[in-house]
């Protein structure tokens, strides 16, 4: 149970950290109406999954917590889309970006999983 904690609470960290850098990138986009389109949506998307975490934490049957996992993973998605395209369409460098897109990835890949188990525990 204490190791279940621990990484409940690592992964609340992560995305604490995520919403954080999603923030700060958000705010380096520039003032041009793309970027602060682009960034509005990312803003809404990248920070989005930390709360739904939260509701996920306090879930009131295990239907409702894999929904609030699926919503999670779904702004996760979107966040990566939006992150590629700031780098398709030239506002920042992919070197710039490649971090947070790896972030991305790990966090889907991690909320996968997550959903994964607990659809089959409710099986």
């Amino acid at each position: 149970m204490e190791d279940e904690q621990r990484a409940s609470y690592d992964l609340e960290d992560r995305l604490l950290d995520y919403g954080a850098r999603i923030i700060t990138l958000t705010r380096s986009l520039g003032p041009d109406y793309a970027a602060r389109h682009i960034g509005n949506q990312l803003l809404r998307s990248g920070t989005a999954p930390l709360s739904h975490h939260g509701e996920a934490q306090s879930a009131e049957s295990p239907a409702d917590f894999i929904h609030k996992l699926r919503l999670a993973l779904k702004e996760f998605r979107e966040s990566q889309r939006w992150l590629k395209l700031i780098i398709r369409s030239g506002i920042l460098p992919d070197q710039k970006l490649a971090p947070l897109l790896d972030e991305t990835d790990q966090l889907i890949r991690i909320f996968v999983t997550s959903i994964n188990t607990a659809e089959k525990r409710r099986k």
